[in-house]
Order: structure tokens, then sequence, then C-alpha cells
């Protein structure tokens, strides 16, 4: 399977862990770009880092790259291939994903060496 192509968004991002019981902030739901995970447990949020969002725990300064798609769901080993790639440059990930696409948040600190393994693996910027 050829290696996918990658592109690195311009903004920064958090990750904000709130109570299962919480509502979801309505400057979430109105802005551009936003994941939401629910459990029994949790309600986490992936948001950019510019909205202020009251949390119980919060994870700034993240880059996201987005694997350009659309992935068809049956492909396999995709998130493993990068995954592996990043553990072994030592780059710690948190990864969403779409019907379409995953995306990869690595450490704003981290985002040179994650493009630079990346790159070395014949994986392609755009």
């Amino acid at each position: 399977m050829p290696k996918q192509t990658l592109s690195v968004l311009e903004d920064i991002f958090a990750i904000h862990s709130l109570s299962e019981d919480s509502s979801i902030p309505a400057v979430v739901l109105s802005s551009d770009f936003y994941f939401i995970g629910k459990t029994n447990d949790e309600l986490s949020l992936v948001v950019k880092e510019s909205l202020d969002i009251e949390a119980i725990e919060t994870d700034k300064d993240w880059r996201v790259l987005e694997v350009l798609g659309p992935l068809n769901l049956s492909m396999i080993g995709i998130m493993a291939q990068i995954s592996q790639c990043l553990a072994q440059a030592e780059v710690s990930i948190f990864v969403v994903s779409t019907f379409e696409t995953d995306y990869i948040l690595v450490k704003n600190l981290q985002l040179e060496t994650a493009v630079s393994a990346l790159a070395s693996a014949g994986y392609e910027f755009v």
C-alpha cells in the first residue's frame, strides 16, 4: 500500500477533559473544527486553543497532522504504520478519526521531529 499524503493544520489545539455529565459548551458547537468524545467516565474535547473552555484538565499546544482522504474504511494499517513511525521517533500522539480520514495530534515542540520522521518514512506533505 502506498504511503498517504498528510497536511499540517495551521492552528494550535487543546485537549480538554470535562466531567461525564457536562454539557458541550456552545462555543465548541459554533466553532469550525472540533472533536467530541463521550464515555461513561468523561467528556473529551479537541478544539482550537483559542477557545475558552472550563475543564477539569486541559492539555494545550497540540498541532494536527491530517491524513488526506477520503480513506476507505476497509483500508488496513494506516494508523498502525504512522503511529509506529512516530513511536520510533519518540513522538507522543493523540489520534481522532472521522468517517473519511484520521487526524494525528502531536505536541507543537515535536512537530518538526514528527514531520521529519514521517517524510523519511516516505510520507508526503502538502
